[in-house]
């Protein structure tokens, strides 16, 4: 194609309104949205779609999603609105979700690449809103990358593919999301998730009932396979260099890159792994292992840094599949056209505040067949077994230490509301803990065990939360978890209370773990829970 000159607009009333009218005559325009940048044109154009075609290299059997800014719309694209698609638009729009539902005949066939449906979304970018409004029509708008490539999140990354081959970009800034739409299918008998995002399997469940995922979200389509939304059949957001995907508990997923490294090689790595690879030049990190919500947001742009970096291969850690992860994980195998290594045990960390039922998810744990291993009782073993910890320990508290050893009681005592203490506790603590239970979950792994529960108060403040490859925190309302400390340590009321605000608060676990069960019913009720997380975050 020929070339053009790409305007860049700022992102204001003018640069919408000239966007807007570019639209509107049929041209082709890069628009910011809330998960990465589309390269937008008018849905109801044949020739304006055939553009995007042209200026992504996309195959003519990829369909595209339509953007719309207003509920009246919809009656241009589908043949009907059902209940359960309004019940999604009321909950999820604007936002990243698009639904797919049988079009009309005002859909051109380019769009849904032949297919009788066709996928629908309402952004949540104010931009984008704008943008479509003054447009006047519902916009097409794949990812604006070259076919194949990492999909674009800045005005920049849009440059790099479509400089020259469309009208404009509209700089919007980065985008919040990240990671594109997720789209589910309405025109079956329960609703079906063709690809995972940001609106997740948990959430469209708790809106509509069972929901099905789709074996293309997992495995690469067939000979043959028609694909029902972007994203399903061809090889995407790949770099250059061929990905492989190490998917397993942080820690032993960043030993075992460790160990294969050869010259010319690139890791992609979680920001709290990088010291395993301090000697190596070509490390790009895409968040902490624990934070989904920034992996989604750097994601494309590692994988398209390393096209600027002299890498043969990528070596990469994959991120935990729950929730929001299981988007950034499908685009993570995408880009390595699913050549993904497993590795290890499942481990579920369990964590959360005193006195709120983490050992009674446990014991359950032990019933169902896992091994358990107890951070507390590995600490309490160390300072009966390990001279080496019990040294260091004295040496920094000799106060707390005699004959006998280190006073446990003693010790926790000096450390309770003095910060620095604490913190040398840990400093000296951790790694000799860390190491052990390293070393007893690989045993366990070489005598069988199917899965392993790790129960650990300190599980992010400790590192073990890299051991795992998912967290569980259990939470309960501040007077039950003092009623049931009392009852268990017999201290008082005003001694419990004390040591649960010493703890973290509420929204620190629901910010880091894959799951937060909340004890605040009988008992049954919290083992009904407890099963069904052991059943789907432990194996």
């Amino acid at each position: 194609m020929s070339a053009v000159n790409t305007l860049r607009l700022q992102p204001d009333a003018q640069g919408a309104a000239r966007a807007g009218e570019i639209l509107h005559a049929g041209g082709v325009v890069a628009i910011p949205t809330e998960t990465v940048y589309g390269l937008a044109a008018s849905a109801l154009d044949e020739n304006a779609v055939a553009r995007v075609f042209a200026a992504k290299g996309r195959p003519s059997d990829n369909p595209l999603i339509v953007h719309i800014s207003d509920l009246s719309q919809l009656s241009q694209l589908w043949e009907s609105v059902p209940e359960r698609a309004l019940t999604l638009a009321r909950a999820f729009w604007p936002g990243p979700l698009t639904m797919v539902l049988p079009k009309t005949p005002a859909v051109p066939a380019c769009v849904s690449a032949g297919l009788s449906t066709v996928g629908v979304r309402m952004p949540a970018h104010p931009l984008a809103l704008d943008v479509i409004r003054r447009a006047g029509v519902p916009l097409a708008a794949p990812s604006a990358n070259a076919s194949g490539r990492p999909s674009p999140t800045t005005a920049a990354d849009v440059l790099q593919d479509m400089d020259g081959r469309i009208d404009a970009v509209l700089d919007g800034g980065p985008c919040a999301v990240g990671v594109e739409s997720t789209v589910v299918d309405l025109t079956g008998e329960h609703p079906r998730i063709l690809r995972p995002g940001a609106v997740t399997l948990e959430m469209i469940e708790e809106a509509l009932g069972v929901t099905e995922v789709d074996e293309a979200v997992i495995r690469p389509l067939g000979s043959g396979e028609r694909p029902r939304a972007p994203g399903m059949k061809y090889r995407h957001y790949a770099p250059k260099a061929p990905v492989t995907v190490f998917d397993g508990a942080p820690s032993r997923t960043a030993a075992h890159i460790a160990g294969l490294l050869q010259p010319g090689d690139g890791v992609l790595c979680f920001d709290d792994c990088k010291e395993w690879f301090s000697d190596i030049p070509n490390v790009l990190c895409y968040g902490p292992s624990w934070n989904i919500g920034e992996q989604g947001r750097r994601l494309f742009s590692a994988l398209r840094a390393f096209d600027e970096l002299p890498c043969t291969r990528i070596l990469a850690q994959g991120c935990r599949p729950w929730g929001e992860g299981a988007a950034v994980r499908n685009r993570l195998h995408k880009s390595a056209g699913f050549n993904v290594v497993p590795l290890g045990l499942p481990v579920l960390g369990v964590t959360g505040r005193s006195g709120c039922g983490k050992s009674l998810l446990t014991r359950l744990a032990v019933e169902m067949g896992f091994d358990a291993i107890d951070a507390d009782a590995v600490y309490a073993e160390l300072l009966q077994n390990s001279a080496d910890m019990r040294g260091a320990l004295a040496a920094r508290f000799p106060d707390e230490a005699g004959p006998d050893g280190i006073d446990r009681r003693a010790l926790a005592r000096r450390v309770f509301g003095d910060e620095a203490a604490r913190q040398d506790l840990n400093a000296i603590t951790h790694p000799f803990v860390l190491r052990e239970i390293d070393a007893r979950i690989a045993q366990a792994g070489t005598k069988g065990a199917r899965a392993i529960v790790l129960d650990v108060p300190l599980l992010f403040e400790s590192g073990l939360d890299r051991a795992c490859t998912a967290t569980c925190a259990v939470l309960s309302p501040e007077e039950l978890s003092v009623g049931r400390i009392v009852e268990r340590d017999g201290i008082s009321p005003e001694q419990a209370r004390a040591r649960l605000r010493a703890q973290p608060g509420d929204d620190y676990y629901f910010s880091r773990c894959d799951v937060v069960l909340i004890n605040d019913a009988p008992r049954e009720d919290f083992l009904k829970k407890a099963r069904f997380c052991l059943q789907k975050y432990g194996r």
